[in-house]
């Protein structure tokens, strides 16, 4: 275990442990604060394209990450709609609720970590 630095710090400063929580697969960014939001806002919209246009967003790179998303998951995490009369839409899978869902997990564990960690600074 590491020894504390509350000592080395000046007294007066106010120090703050951070940090960005993603899950990687092979060395690259898997599953992060992005693709989750993008998720979401295919829920609420049904559609890849004003899901990335309400994140600024372009389509392309919308449709980059779902990709990355369904090719190093088992199952699809979002089945595109083509066609139809509304002219198709977007489907997001119970994996990827899942995946949303343990995210969410994650980071209240991990935030947890960081103000735990940030409380050892404080004087």
């Amino acid at each position: 275990m590491a020894k504390p630095i509350k000592h080395i710090l000046r007294k007066k400063a106010i120090f703050k442990v951070n940090g960005s929580l993603w899950i990687e697969c092979e060395g690259n960014r898997f599953f992060g604060p992005g693709p989750v939001e993008l998720l979401e806002r295919i829920i609420d919209t049904g559609s890849i394209n004003q899901a990335a246009k309400q994140m600024k967003m372009s389509y392309k790179k919308a449709w980059e990450i779902i990709h990355v998303l369904n090719e190093h998951s088992a199952h699809p995490v979002v089945i595109m709609q083509s066609g139809g009369q509304r002219g198709g839409g977007s489907l997001i899978t119970k994996e990827a609720i899942q995946l949303i869902n343990y995210h969410r997990s994650l980071r209240k564990r991990f935030k947890k970590f960081l103000e735990n960690e940030t409380e050892k600074l404080s004087f």
